[in-house]
């Protein structure tokens, strides 16, 4: 299916003609039928010569009700645009044009109406010399007649050849349904209608309000008055929904794939029209089916901050335009920048982000948009409307490669300087280096340390802290002297652990003793129980000499050692598999691996 919007000023035949080329009446109320005026959105639909189905949104021509055409062109691709040979190009005309234009529509016929009345040829001359200046270019115009039925063949051949030009629509794309009716049907619920410009709805499926995050399901669908299991893009769908009532949802309100959108009220955005600083700062932007007042903020000389009265899903690359109800014009279309921008608090970040704007396409690019972040979720990427360039670094987190490596060096620095201020405690927590590099999540502090270059500085992990070139412990001097004098005594005397009163008095407090543990010095069996490296390996060598199994009291004789130590020493060999405890009193030990004559 294809969708076309008309547009043109009031009263030069929109309805007629589409009438004329279906065969249906497009005016819904009885008001409009009486008045021989569109107040609202009609919707009729027709086979063209070359089988293609296409569907016709109609939209009013009165000035006054600019705001329901710009609902019914908003997420249209194509335009049937429509002038009277009989009146020529009027003002509607020509703010109807403005719309097409900021919207960046590309694809439309030109039908010159009435044209029984009136010699066509000054008309379509003047009106396709104004039209080519918009972003429609070169359109095919068409002289038709309504009443007479002449020129509708030839305006059904060019409808063929205007659709065969659009581009395919992705039907795999995340559903973002802008709604411009909503009602209920007796019997089925709530049932809401919108065109769908990218995306597949199917029964079944889960959405999500736009408005308020309500979740619905898809009970039903119909497109042309058919019932169908899924619509894909391009299609005027409606939607049966169950889980929202019918005054839940409203004109300007959407449906979305869920978990997939960004509800923004504050998008930076690129203008075409008037430069950002004739702008007036209060403004109603009009995005898909939905019309929001928008204070405005000049940036640069084309591009502006935009702070919605209420948040939206936008994406980058959406086309929206900017209207001046008062003053009954389109001052700027717009594309869509950036949907998540950074606060502008300091003096002169406004200029700077001006700047910065520059350089931004309008296009989603998921490699520039990295760059300018240096680091994002991926969802959160998907969800503003840029493809990811790359894999994730820890989790969801997507990563920056020049931020990444400048991170990477970073945290080098803060852990060598860490160990260069505790020499005895190398070692940065993690959590301390989430917070010195302003990471989000610990997560990335790992991925650094995990993911170093070959050739460059090595980190390491262990027990909850990052350590450097220093990965073990550096004594000073007053400490090393200390721990030198324990190591002394105890060559002298193996087992025979120094006393907590010589601990203190040689100033090894628990922290100091927790460094040279570290550093490899000395081996703590227990609280305040310090012997030389490699002494729990001597201990069971002796102990495996001696009758099996052996008592404690006899353990205690053969390494000439006190009740104090030789229990957690015991108790650390049981933890090193070295002896086997068999009841309270009583162990065995086997000779250790490898062990020699002690």
């Amino acid at each position: 299916m294809h969708v076309v919007a008309t547009a043109g000023h009031v009263d030069h035949g929109k309805s007629a003609l589409v009438r004329a080329l279906t065969g249906m009446e497009p005016d819904r109320w009885e008001e409009e039928r009486r008045r021989g005026l569109t107040l609202d959105l009609g919707f009729v639909w027709t086979r063209l010569p070359d089988g293609e189905r296409i569907a016709f949104v109609d939209v009013p021509g009165h000035e006054r009700l600019v705001g329901n055409m710009l609902a019914g062109v908003g997420p249209v691709p194509a335009v049937l645009l429509v002038v009277a040979a009989d009146q020529g190009w009027q003002p509607q005309s020509e703010e109807h044009l403005a719309v097409l234009d900021a919207l960046r529509v590309r694809h439309g016929v030109l039908a010159v109406t009435r044209s029984d009345l009136a010699d066509p040829a000054p008309v379509r001359e003047d009106a396709l010399a104004r039209i080519a200046e918009t972003s429609l270019g070169k359109v095919e115009a068409v002289p038709v007649s309504s009443v007479t039925g002449e020129g509708l063949d030839g305006l059904r051949a060019a409808l063929v050849r205007l659709t065969a030009a659009l581009p395919e629509p992705d039907r795999t794309a995340d559903v973002r349904l802008w709604v411009d009716r909503a009602f209920t049907v007796r019997g089925r619920g709530t049932v809401v209608t919108g065109t769908l410009a990218a995306g597949t709805i199917r029964t079944g499926d889960r959405l999500v309000v736009a408005s308020d995050g309500t979740a619905v399901r898809v009970r039903g669908l119909q497109t042309l008055k058919e019932d169908r299991e899924e619509v894909g893009a391009v299609a005027r769908v409606a939607v049966n929904v169950h889980g929202a009532p019918a005054d839940a949802l409203h004109r300007g309100d959407a449906l979305l794939t869920p978990d997939r959108w960004l509800a923004t009220a504050l998008v930076d955005v690129r203008l075409h029209g008037d430069p950002a600083a004739d702008l007036p700062r209060n403004l109603v932007l009009h995005a898909g089916s939905a019309a929001v007042p928008a204070g405005v903020r000049p940036l640069g000389e084309d591009t502006a901050r935009l702070t919605l009265a209420r948040p939206m899903p936008l994406r980058v690359g959406d086309t929206a335009l900017l209207r001046d109800p008062g003053r009954h014009r389109i001052p700027a279309g717009l594309t869509v920048l950036d949907v998540r921008p950074p606060r502008l608090a300091r003096r002169g970040a406004g200029r700077a982000r001006a700047r910065e704007l520059e350089a931004v396409g309008g296009t989603p690019d998921g490699a520039a948009e990295l760059r300018r972040r240096g680091l994002v979720r991926r969802a959160e990427l998907l969800a503003m409307g840029v493809p990811p360039p790359a894999e994730p670094v820890a989790g969801d987190w997507l990563a920056d490669p020049g931020h990444w490596a400048a991170l990477r060096r970073r945290l080098v620095r803060v852990v060598e300087e860490h160990a260069a201020r505790n020499p005895m405690d190398p070692g940065l927590p993690t959590e301390a280096a989430r917070r010195a590099l302003d990471l989000p999540e610990r997560a990335l502090v790992r991925a650094l340390v995990d993911t170093a270059p070959h050739d460059g500085p090595r980190l390491e992990r262990r027990d909850g802290r990052v350590y450097g070139s220093s990965a073990r412990p550096r004594l000073p001097p007053r400490v090393r002297q200390a721990v030198d004098a324990v190591r002394a005594e105890l060559r002298r005397a193996p087992f025979r652990a120094p006393e907590a009163h010589r601990l203190a008095e040689l100033g090894l407090t628990p922290n100091v003793i927790a460094a040279a543990v570290a550093a490899g010095a000395l081996l703590r069996i227990g609280d305040g129980i310090v012997l030389l490296p490699g002494a729990d390996t001597r201990a069971a060598a002796l102990l495996a000499r001696l009758a099996q199994p052996f008592t404690t009291s006899e353990a205690r004789r053969a390494l000439d050692t006190t009740r104090r130590v030789v229990i957690p020493l015991l108790e650390h060999l049981d933890a090193r598999g070295l002896t086997v405890r068999l009841d309270t009193t009583r162990r065995r030990c086997e000779p250790p691996a490898g062990a020699g004559t002690p």
